[in-house]
Order: C-alpha cells, then sequence, then structure tokens
C-alpha cells in the first residue's frame, strides 16, 4: 500500500475535508468528533429524496425505490404524529423479521423525534412484555406473528398496535392494520429534532437475567456511521490505483442484509449507511447460503457483513461454486471472533472480495477496531484498529492503564457510545466510568494500535453472534421445580462459534429428563438461548475457596466428555 494507516487517516480528516475533525463537548466530557456530521437522523433519511426513483430495498420479487420508501415513511410518521398522538422523546416499538417496513418504521419514528425501541423478532410473549414495559412504548408496529405474541402485554399496557403484511387477514383485537391507518400521499410532521435528543434503544441481554434497553442520542448514532464511512474513505485513499481494490459506476456499492435489523450491526453500518449513502439493500427473508449466493449473483452484491458463521455458511455451501460471487469486494462483519483460517478461506475463495471484520458492541453504535485486506491477512488475529474518534485504553482491574502488550480490560471513549441504559442509573453507573465504557473483554493493544480480544469478562456466550447472558438461562432453569442448582457456559462450536451448555444438579429424588428441560427453558426465553447440551447430575458443582462456581473445570469437563 502506498500510505500507512495513520497517513491515510490523516488525510481523509484533515481540516476541509468531509470527516474534518474537532473537539465536541458533550455531557461534561470532550470528545474528538466529526466536525460536518449533520444535526439529526431525520436529515440522514430526508437525504434519501435526492435518489428518487433509484432502487434502494430489494426484498423476494419486490423492489422499493427511495423515492417510495420515502413517501411511506412520510405517511407513517403522520400516522403516528396524527393519529396515535406521537410527540419527541416518545417510544414506538418494532417487532418485527426484516421487510421493507421495518425500514419505514424506523425512519418514521425517528424522523418526528420519537425514540425507535428495536424488539428482539425472536423473544417470547414475556421477553416482548417485559420489553414493552420497560421502555414505556406507547406504539408497536408489529407483523401478525409478533402483533398476536405482543397481545395480552399491548393489551395490558395501553400500547397501540399497528400490524404490517396481514395480507388481507384478521389482526389481534385492539389492533390497527397497517392498511388502514397510514394514507398514503401524507407529508412529513414539522418537528425539530436535536442532536441530544435520543434516538433508538437496543436490548442488550443482562447479566442480572432481564436484557437492558441501551440508548443512545441521534449524535451518538451519527457520530459511529460516519466512523464507518470514514473508515472506508482511509482504506480508499490507502488502495488508491491497486486493480479491482474499489467499486465504481460500473460495479456499484450494494449492501446485502443477512443480520437482523433489530441488532445494532443491521440497523447502524448496513441500514444506516445504506441511507446516508443512498445505496441499494438487499433484503432477506431468513439467513440461507444457497440464497444468499443466489442474490450476490443476481444482484451484484459488493458487501457482506455479517457474523463468522455466516462466511462460513458461505463457503461451505455444496452449491458455491455455482454462482459469480465476483461482484464481492468485502467478506466478514463482526459479532464475533473469526478464526485465522476463516480469514485465509475467505481471501482464497473470492476473485475480488478480501476478508474484513469489526469490533463493535451495543454500546458504541456497532463501531470499534476493524481492518480489512492486507492488514487482516496480516494481522489474521486482531480486530483491528479505529480512526481518531474513538480512544482506546487496556486497564488492570483497578482502572489504570497497562503497558503496550499487557493484557487487562478494554475501555472504550467516544461520542459515539450510548448514553446509557434506560432507567438503569445504577448500571449505567457501573458500565460507563468518567465518559469511558468497560467493555467487559480481555484484551491487549499493540504498539501499532492494533486490538487484539482474547476473552470475555463477562459471564457471557457469544452464540453464532447472538449475545446469551448465562445468569438469564440460570434464572430461568432455577424455576424448575426439579433443579436444585444449575451452571450454564459456552462449549466450542465449529459453526456458530460456542453453543449454550448448562449442568444441572438435581434436587434430591427428582426424576427429569433434558428434553423437558429444555422445553421448560424455551417457554421462558428465545429459541437460540435453550442450552444445546443438558447434563443432568446429583454431584454439587465445583466451587472456589469463595463459593464461586468453576465454570472453566465444568467447561473443560464437558468438552473432553
Amino acid at each position: 500500500m502506498a500510505l500507512r494507516f495513520e497517513e491515510a487517516v490523516a488525510q481523509v480528516t484533515a481540516p476541509g475535508q468531509p470527516y474534518e475533525l474537532c473537539d465536541l463537548q458533550v455531557g461534561g466530557q470532550v470528545y474528538r468528533a466529526f466536525r460536518h456530521a449533520p444535526p439529526s437522523l431525520r436529515e440522514v433519511f430526508a437525504s434519501a429524496r435526492a435518489r428518487g426513483d433509484e432502487t434502494f430495498l430489494v426484498y423476494e420479487d419486490e423492489q422499493w425505490s427511495f423515492a417510495g420508501v420515502m413517501d411511506s415513511v412520510d405517511a407513517l410518521a403522520a400516522t403516528f404524529v396524527d393519529r396515535y398522538g406521537v410527540t419527541r422523546g416518545d417510544r414506538v416499538a418494532i417487532a418485527m423479521r426484516n421487510y421493507p417496513e421495518w425500514v419505514v418504521s424506523f425512519a418514521a419514528a425517528l424522523s418526528v423525534g420519537a425514540v425507535a425501541v428495536s424488539l428482539n423478532a425472536w423473544w417470547t410473549a414475556d421477553e416482548l412484555d417485559y420489553a414493552l414495559e420497560d421502555s414505556g412504548s406507547t406504539v408497536l408496529v408489529a407483523d401478525p406473528s409478533r402483533a398476536e405474541r405482543a397481545t395480552a402485554a399491548a393489551g395490558r399496557l395501553g400500547v397501540r398496535t399497528v400490524v404490517v403484511r396481514s395480507e388481507g387477514g384478521s389482526v389481534p383485537q385492539g389492533s390497527d392494520r397497517y392498511e388502514d391507518v397510514v394514507v398514503p400521499g401524507a407529508s412529513m410532521p414539522e418537528v425539530e429534532v436535536a442532536p441530544d435528543d435520543d434516538a433508538t434503544i437496543l436490548y442488550t441481554s443482562g447479566t442480572t437475567g432481564r436484557p437492558k434497553g441501551a440508548v443512545s442520542t441521534h449524535r451518538a448514532v451519527i457520530q459511529a456511521l460516519m466512523a464507518f464511512s470514514c473508515r472506508a474513505a482511509v482504506e480508499r485513499v490507502r488502495t488508491a490505483g491497486e486493480p479491482d481494490a474499489t467499486v465504481g459506476p460500473a460495479n456499484p456499492l450494494v449492501f446485502i442484509l443477512i443480520v437482523p435489523l433489530f441488532h445494532v450491526t443491521g440497523s447502524v453500518p448496513v441500514l444506516l449507511s445504506c441511507f446516508a449513502g443512498g445505496l441499494r439493500l438487499v433484503m432477506m427473508v431468513k439467513w440461507d447460503p444457497e440464497r444468499a449466493l443466489e442474490l450476490i449473483e443476481r444482484e451484484r452484491v459488493t458487501t457482506f457483513v455479517g457474523v463468522p458463521t455466516q462466511s462460513w455458511d458461505l463457503l461451505e455451501s455444496p452449491r458455491f461454486a455455482e454462482f459469480d460471487t465476483s461482484s464481492l469486494v468485502s467478506v466478514g462483519g463482526g459479532g464475533a471472533p473469526a478464526p485465522p483460517e476463516l480469514v485465509r478461506r475467505v481471501e482464497a475463495g473470492f476473485r475480488r472480495g478480501r476478508p474484513n471484520i469489526g469490533y463493535g458492541m451495543t454500546e458504541t453504535n456497532a463501531y470499534g477496531p476493524g481492518h480489512s485486506g492486507d492488514d487482516y491477512v496480516s494481522h489474521p488475529t486482531s480486530t483491528g484498529r479505529v480512526v481518531p474518534i474513538m480512544e482506546i485504553e487496556v486497564r488492570d482491574p483497578e482502572g489504570r492503564a497497562v503497558a503496550v502488550g499487557e493484557p487487562g480490560e478494554i475501555w472504550f471513549r467516544g461520542p459515539n457510545l450510548i448514553r446509557g441504559y434506560w432507567g438503569k442509573q445504577e448500571e449505567t453507573a457501573q458500565t460507563i466510568v468518567d465518559g469511558w465504557l468497560r467493555t467487559g473483554d480481555l484484551g491487549r493493544l499493540d504498539a501499532e494500535g492494533y486490538v487484539y480480544v482474547e476473552d470475555r469478562a463477562k459471564d457471557m456466550v457469544l452464540r453464532g453472534g447472538e449475545n446469551v447472558y448465562c445468569a438469564e438461562v440460570e434464572a430461568a432453569l432455577y424455576e424448575h421445580p426439579a433443579v436444585y442448582e444449575a451452571a450454564v457456559f459456552g462449549v466450542p462450536h465449529e459453526r456458530l462459534g460456542e453453543e449454550v451448555a448448562a449442568v444441572v444438579v438435581l434436587r434430591p429424588g427428582a426424576t427429569v429428563g433434558e428434553e423437558e428441560i429444555r422445553d421448560h427453558v424455551g417457554v421462558r426465553l428465545a429459541a437460540f438461548k435453550i442450552p444445546a447440551l443438558v447434563v443432568l447430575t446429583v454431584d454439587p458443582l465445583p466451587r472456589n475457596a469463595a463459593g464461586k462456581v468453576l465454570k472453566r473445570e465444568l467447561r473443560d469437563s464437558v468438552v473432553s466428555g
């Protein structure tokens, strides 16, 4: 490469450039931030109008233009305000699979100053009930399945529900059919939205058994969005002149949506990047590697952002060689560490596609250390480096920065961080300390600024990009009358990275089978949290002198058989 990373960053963020930096005071903290960031996401969405009839969303056989999407955004926004009385700061929840209406609902809520509450589409009725009450949502936009699942909660809480894609069928009592309440041609209400207004609440599993609502302002989301764009600009500068390194008019950027929109990866670096950049977004009904290959060929997809599991699935598909994947220039994502072998496979398996990875969190609006191409190939165990709006330190248990190369907990700082957890001041204070975010991840930082994540301090399983907090699953297990005690942990899985495992100590005289235990958890928690491996025993769990369960010892025992 002609330029070193630091030289390219300096060039892209210099005065007068689109990514020029400045000092910005937020909540008593001074951060490095992008000077030319738009004031709110309302302006980001409005910029899409300039694309007119260009194709924006591709969903199955449907094609939605930028103008068509924005017409729908305007009409739904008017419904929120005029019919349901949504005002600035009110919470509007979204519970559906990846439909175009999810995009419309998200943009409409944010454009009128409401807070978009993204609900996990896999949640049970109990989990939906909790989040609707916790967030204080007044309106829910849902597909038929999730609307039915949330009927009792919506009725109890007085949440007005709009059902999309009911296809002429019945909707739950008390709900409104989208087509009956949204008036085509209605104008976008005039609402002033400020940078420090709350924008999004995304739920992240909690270590105490219930998920926490991570709250971001418009400024935080936009700074993260621009950081992703800045990073891409840095790589364009570094690879300028290299064959097949960039896209152009003959091969425009096209994203494929293979992760849920209720996840921060789906909503910020994928969806909002397409809104801001005027890019086409190809949406999948559900993950299927063969279908993804068909869409990559048909739509000339350039950018594949998912979890490592999905890259593996693509390469391992028995039909991989049948499809033209030469349009791909970037293959990777984040959500879990990628094994070095996958980096090698991606580099060798695509004509132009280069491997990439990002290490972000819900709490950072998905932005964090990342790298791609030659850097990733030469540093396959690292998650990369950051552009200057984010600061990184590795600290010891007392919160003191350690020397370069020394291990410790990774801390982040930047204007892209959440402002806190909804209604949970104590949890916020434990996670965000003097403007710094404690990630709970253990790792190190080298002299070049590369970050290496080596372990997790949090009691969590990372299953195919989904966070499963062990305490939440353990709490569900303890509700079974036959369970005396339980320990939940992750075990290695070739495709998912980790799978959920549980060792369950039964009460004296109790008899219960593994399937009954799984069914018991499945009634209370989403399917991806159900232990795939259940070990039943009458022996006490191993503990240290302080009484803490030795989960590493349990995991090693289970893995070894």
